[in-house]
C-alpha cells in the first residue's frame, strides 16, 4: 500500500488532504508537528511526502532536508499558500523537491502530481534494479570469461567447437578419433 506523509501546521488542510488521498486507497500520515513526523517515520517506508513551506516550528526546506537524510529516494513535493521565488528555488535546489504546489490546490491537478511523482520513483527504482542486474551478470560473464581463459590454458583447443552450415556443433572430427 502507498504510504504518504503530510506535514502542515493547519490541521484543517491535513483534514483535507487525508480525505482526498485515502479515496485513492493510500494510506496517509498526517502531522502538524514536523518534528514529530520525523522521529514517526525515522524507520518506516514512506513513497512520498507533500509539506507546508511555512511553518512556525520549522520551515519545510529544513524540514525536507532532515527527511531527505531519512529517505533520500522519497520524491518530496512543497505546499504553500506564498510561492516567493527564493523559496522555490531554496527548495527545488537544496531539498530536491519534486514540485511545488500552490495553496489552494486543485483536487486533480494535485492527484496528477502525486501519481507521476510516485511512478517516477517507481521507474528510478526498476531502473536501479536493472542496473544492479546487469552488473551481476557482467560479473558473471567475467567469471565465466576467466575459467576459459583458465580451461584453454591449460587444454588448448578445449574451448572451442566446431559448427555446421545449420549452426549445429559439428562432431565429425571428433568420430574419425575413436578408431
Amino acid at each position: 500500500m502507498t504510504t504518504i506523509l503530510l506535514v502542515d501546521d493547519e490541521p484543517m488542510i491535513i483534514k483535507s488532504l487525508t480525505r482526498l488521498l485515502t479515496r485513492q486507497s493510500w494510506q496517509v500520515l498526517g502531522f502538524t508537528d514536523p518534528r514529530k513526523a520525523l522521529d514517526e517515520v525515522a524507520n518506516r517506508a514512506v513513497d512520498l511526502v507533500i509539506c507546508d513551506y511555512r511553518m512556525p516550528a520549522m520551515d519545510g526546506i529544513e524540514f525536507l532536508d532532515h527527511f531527505r537524510r531519512q529517505h533520500p529516494d522519497t520524491p518530496r513535493i512543497i505546499l504553500s499558500g506564498h510561492a516567493d521565488m527564493q523559496g522555490v528555488l531554496k527548495a527545488v535546489n537544496q531539498s530536491e523537491v519534486y514540485r511545488f504546489v500552490l495553496k489552494p490546490w486543485n483536487d486533480g491537478e494535485l492527484l496528477h502530481t502525486l501519481k507521476t511523482a510516485l511512478r517516477f520513483n517507481e521507474l528510478i527504482r526498476e531502473n536501479a534494479r536493472l542496473a544492479e542486474l546487469v552488473r551481476a551478470q557482467r560479473n558473471k560473464l567475467k567469471r565465466q570469461q576467466t575459467e576459459l581463459n583458465r580451461l584453454e590454458r591449460d587444454s588448448p583447443g578445449i574451448t572451442r567447437i566446431q559448427l555446421d552450415d545449420e549452426g549445429m556443433i559439428d562432431l565429425s572430427d571428433e568420430a574419425g578419433d575413436i578408431n
